[in-house]
């Protein structure tokens, strides 16, 4: 099943160099590939690295060939930013439909990376598949434009303000009033959704190309109208767990978010037909009114048999005999349970639907908190053994002197320091003490497991709306057959008054 997933992110030094990020680094990361950083002195070599099925790098008209060679072009972007803040290149991230091949994989990303070619960005795409059913691709963007000569323009420039006359403005302090121009507009937020929009339109035109009726959409769940509760991402090692039949937390959560999700889709439909049903029903029943008392329902259903057995008079015994059993059979329970809940008239009827409705409002409204607070503990969760797992690598890297040392230790243990940062970052947003991890982790695998309990309960008690809503259904199926004759003699009546 194609999903959708499309992350931008910046590539940046950082604070300081020891802390910070490359974007050869990155690159060599991406490709596979072994980059010498001379901005840094670093060599980063990933050619080891597994997965990487497909490398290429686009270049606009006026970037120099030399720029094909991936350690030279990301050096040359190294060299041109002298801040040790400086941001290097924007990653993209996006997942490629596991439906598909990696030659059409190719095609998608060229037709998708053209954009940025065009608008005058390097880009250097990388496909990654390890085979685990997670298809992808990183984009790395150069952040800079070119002149017609292939060199680096600035981001940006100085602009003088001027007055109505057209003359530069002197401030207090006596210099010139100016303002901070940028040189190209690929940072505007606005482009984010667009190029996240392009994504899900690129990739729905290959599925449809394929023959795939599957379709993404770039938009949340609350931009289209829809309260279902996204499933939670799985990564990598719960992924291979599941496939291997290891049931994993997340694996658990996301299968009870889709249950919820897809009885309550069940049980809105249902409503949604049952209520404009009625509505169009009890503009009929005025005009039938006029000229004889409404029936109750227990009558029409009584009707509903004598209508069905009618019908069959043309087939054979036995299948008139068996199909007025299985008729009867349905009325029957119809009318045991409309007797049960006190269901006499169509009223009562819409009625008892506004009751399942508000009900089943309620469970939704309480199911998709649980959902909701139930993805936060999780998140919590491995953010917390994030932290404490790769904490002792941490503290070793503190606790180192000498500066060189400290470089290559970094290098070395690059991916756990990040992770520890990354974990970091989260908890201090949280305002939650690393001291209080241990206890607090123990609090959220508690309150994931009475919450988990507790939605499971609420699973039930929607299947029995939905199972109300189902009885109603049948209902209305057979009340509509017994009304259809009186219906059709109204209207045959209304078309005679006109003539």
């Amino acid at each position: 099943m194609a999903i959708y997933h499309c992350s931008i992110k910046i590539i940046g030094r950082g604070g300081s160099r020891n802390h910070g990020h490359s974007a050869v680094e990155s690159a060599a990361y991406r490709s596979g590939t072994k980059l010498e950083n001379e901005w840094s002195g670093q060599t980063a070599d990933y050619s080891r690295k597994k997965g990487v099925v497909y490398s290429e790098i686009m270049l606009p008209a006026n970037a120099p060939d030399s720029f094909l060679d991936r350690e030279t072009l990301w050096n040359s972007v190294e060299m041109s930013e002298k801040r040790r803040d400086a941001q290097l290149a924007r990653d993209i991230e996006v997942s490629l439909p596991k439906e598909l091949t990696l030659s059409e994989h190719k095609e998608i990303m060229h037709d998708f990376c053209q954009q940025f070619v065009d608008a005058g960005m390097c880009v250097d795409m990388n496909i990654h598949d390890k085979g685990d059913g997670n298809p992808h691709c990183h984009i790395m963007l150069t952040m800079r434009g070119l002149d017609e000569n292939g060199k680096w323009l600035p981001k940006s420039h100085q602009e003088f303000e001027l007055d109505e006359n057209g003359e530069r403005i002197r401030q207090a302090n006596g210099r010139w009033k100016s303002r901070k121009v940028n040189t190209v507009d690929w940072s505007n937020p606005e482009n984010a959704e667009r190029w996240r929009a392009s994504w899900a339109e690129t990739v729905n035109r290959y599925l449809e190309k394929n023959g795939i009726e599957e379709r993404i959409d770039h938009r949340s769940n609350a931009a289209r109208g829809l309260d279902e509760i996204p499933s939670i991402h799985m990564g990598p090692a719960a992924c291979a767990m599941e496939k291997k039949g290891i049931r994993t937390e997340r694996g658990d959560i996301n299968r009870q978010i889709r249950t919820a999700n897809r009885i309550i889709k069940d049980i809105r439909a249902r409503i949604g037909e049952l209520k404009l049903w009625l509505s169009a029903l009890s503009e009929a029943m005025k005009e039938i009114m006029e000229e004889a008392k409404a029936p109750n329902l227990t009558d029409l259903l009584k009707q509903y048999i004598e209508i069905e057995q009618r019908r069959v008079q043309k087939y054979s015994g036995t299948f008139r005999l068996k199909h007025t059993a299985s008729v009867y059979e349905g009325v029957k329970k119809s009318i045991e349970e409309l007797n049960a809940k006190g269901i006499h008239t169509l009223d009562d009827l819409e009625a008892a639907l506004a009751e399942v409705k508000d009900k089943s409002f309620t469970l939704n409204r309480s199911v998709k908190g649980k959902e909701t607070r139930m993805k936060e503990l999780q998140k919590l969760m491995d953010m917390g053994r994030q932290y404490q797992q790769n904490a002792p690598i941490r503290k070793q890297y503190n606790s180192i002197k000498r500066e060189k040392k400290k470089e290559t230790f970094a290098e070395e243990r690059r991916a756990e320091l990040s992770l520890w940062s990354a974990a970091n970052r989260y908890l201090h947003a949280k305002h939650i003490a690393p001291d209080s991890l241990p206890e607090k982790l123990k609090e959220w695998q508690k309150e994931l497991a009475d919450l988990s309990a507790a939605h499971k309960e609420q699973l039930e008690e929607l299947k029995e709306c939905r199972e109300e809503v189902k009885k109603l259904d049948a209902v209305h199926r057979q009340v509509e057959k017994a009304l259809a004759p009186e219906q059709e003699k109204q209207q045959s009546k209304k078309k005679n008054m006109e003539l």
